[in-house]
């Protein structure tokens, strides 16, 4: 990150002046604007130097760095719109009613919610057991009132079952 110029490291002979308030003051002599800095007790920053004359603003040096340091990051961004819910294979009906209702809370947010059922040793030959418990899942879901979209079809995978449902 180029740090801006600030105060007498500005090599300017005239300057656009932004007043912390963001109300432009017009064109003044670097001296000047300096000064009027000073008597405020912030710091002059230049912030472009494209156009002509350069635009400097009246603020804080060490405040306006940490907003271009937050800027350069970029917003904080929702751990992905694929929100999980795991299922076992001998999960009990009150526990299903659970997992209905977080991938309710989900698909009211507009993520997408995918629904895995695990299945460990002899579990894998009883898959169909496990599809009827993703199916009372979804019945589950739809008894709220919320019209569902399937993203990608039931499938089997290496660990278990897997779908993906967003809202309609």
């Amino acid at each position: 990150m180029n740090k801006p110029l600030v105060n007498q490291q500005i090599r300017a002979r005239e300057v656009r002046i932004v007043d912390e308030d963001g109300t432009q003051l017009g064109v003044v002599l670097i001296k000047e604007a300096i000064r009027m800095a000073q008597e405020r007790n912030l710091d002059l920053i230049q912030v472009t130097e494209k156009v002509d004359p350069p635009v400097c603003r009246i603020g804080d040096y060490g405040k306006y760095l940490y907003s271009l340091k937050k800027k350069e990051k970029g917003p904080k961004v929702k751990s992905g719109e694929l929100k999980n819910v795991r299922l076992s294979f001998n999960i009990s009906s009150n526990d299903l009613v659970i997992r209905a209702k977080n991938a309710i809370k989900f698909l009211n947010n507009r993520e997408k919610v995918k629904i895995d059922l695990l299945l460990r040793g002899r579990q894998k030959g009883l898959d169909q057991v496990g599809k009827e418990k993703i199916k009372k899942l979804i019945e589950l879901i739809e008894s709220e009132g919320i019209e569902i979209k399937i993203e990608k079809e039931l499938k089997r995978e290496p660990r278990g079952l897997s779908m993906i449902i967003s809202k309609k």
